[in-house]
Formats: C-alpha cells, sequence, structure tokens
C-alpha cells in the first residue's frame, strides 16, 4: 500500500522529500551542536612558540576525536575511566606534526551536549578527574615527572618531563558555563631545538576561554 501511494505521489510530482539532518553550523553553536564549531578555537597568534612555529588556524586543522584523551594520559600511563564521561562527548582535535627535536602542538575541545544544567557540571567532573590522574601520574609511569605551575578550580598547567627524553607543556580548561572543555599541549624531544619562550599561563588560558561564550550562543552569562 505505501510503495503504491508513493509511485501515486511521484507521478503527481509530489513526493515528499525527507529533510536533511541538521547539522551545525560551522562557526556558532546551538542550534545543533553535533561538532566543535570553528569559533570555538583559540586563535593561533595566542599559542606559545608562535613567533617561531606560526601556527596555523587550528579550526583549519580539525577533525572529529571520537572518545578524546589527554596528552599527558598517554605519558602518564593512565588507566581507562570506567563511564568516563568523554566517550559521549561531541569533540574535535588539531595537531601540528613536527620531527623529532622541535615542538609538537595538540589541541582539543571537548564539549557535552544539552542544558548547561547538565553539561556544566559534567565537564569540571571531567577536569577533576584529569587533575588527579596527572597528580598520580608518577604512581603509573614512575619515570614522569609533572610539576604543575597553574591548579585553580578551573584551570590546570603543567611541565612534564618524560624520562629525561621528552618534554611537555600541558594546559587544561574546564568551562561549565559552556559546557565544554578544552585542551592544549605542547611538547619535544630533548634536547629542543627551540628552548621553551616564556608565556604566562594565564595568558593562554585566557585565549582558550576567549571563544567559547561566542561559539556556544546564550550559554555564557
Amino acid at each position: 500500500m505505501r510503495m503504491m501511494l508513493a509511485v501515486v505521489l511521484a507521478a503527481c510530482g509530489l513526493a515528499v522529500v525527507p529533510a536533511p539532518p541538521v547539522r551545525a553550523a560551522p562557526d556558532i553553536c546551538p542550534p545543533a551542536c553535533d561538532t566543535i564549531p570553528d569559533s570555538a578555537w583559540m586563535v593561533s597568534t595566542a599559542i606559545p612558540l608562535y613567533p617561531v612555529y606560526r601556527w596555523p588556524g587550528l579550526a583549519g586543522l580539525a577533525v572529529a576525536a571520537s572518545a578524546p584523551r589527554f596528552e599527558f594520559e598517554q605519558a602518564c600511563a593512565s588507566p581507562p575511566v570506567i563511564g568516563d564521561p568523554r566517550d559521549y562527548a561531541v569533540a574535535a582535535r588539531a595537531a601540528v606534526p613536527n620531527p623529532p627535536g622541535e615542538w609538537q602542538l595538540q589541541a582539543q575541545v571537548v564539549h557535552w551536549r544539552g542544558p548547561v544544567a547538565q553539561g556544566g557540571p559534567t565537564a569540571t567532573q571531567t577536569f577533576e578527574q584529569a587533575k588527579s590522574r596527572l597528580r598520580t601520574c608518577q604512581l603509573t609511569a614512575p619515570f614522569v615527572s609533572p610539576s604543575i605551575t597553574t591548579d585553580e578550580p578551573d584551570r590546570l598547567a603543567a611541565v612534564i618531563s618524560v624520562a629525561g627524553q621528552r618534554i611537555m607543556r600541558q594546559y587544561l580548561l574546564a568551562h561549565p558555563d559552556s559546557s565544554s572543555l578544552v585542551e592544549l599541549a605542547l611538547w619535544s624531544t630533548l634536547p629542543a631545538r627551540v628552548p621553551w619562550s616564556p608565556v604566562p599561563d594565564a595568558h593562554v588560558f585566557d585565549a582558550m576561554a576567549a571563544p567559547l561564550c561566542q561559539a556556544y550562543l546564550g550559554s555564557c552569562r
């Protein structure tokens, strides 16, 4: 019966074409937060070592990240988290690989869909779990030495030495007002060809946070 109806409608030029699935706009979110909007990424000029590496725009490098993990977790051999909230988040990763001895870059934006009243606490919970895992890094990786440089309710920065062979700068920002969490990590094998140029952690975090209220419209007060 349905097939006959479809034939009749098609013959009369009245066939109904299914509407395409709603996708997120490339620059703002909502209405449909199924991807990370381009405007959620920090500007590349604010990334440390930009004067040397001229980091490209992160939105142009971003790819979807299923069940994202932070860079320090690999170095720390962090065990899996049962029921990890990142497994059902919308996330994207941008990476700039370079040869050994040069600084590598990874940035991630992780966002939880739905009401901020639910997603905000989830972002905070995920951040607290990450903070705990970094603090206990030497229990899971005895030759890895993290030194925390910023420890605030929504901001965590650390310098991580990996067995004296690799150095890493790790930044994590929780942004409950937009149900989001942002990572920036830079690392190099030793000796690094380019010395680290000191940048106040606060400047990096401000640049990570600045785009989120614009990207997730109506989420910030």
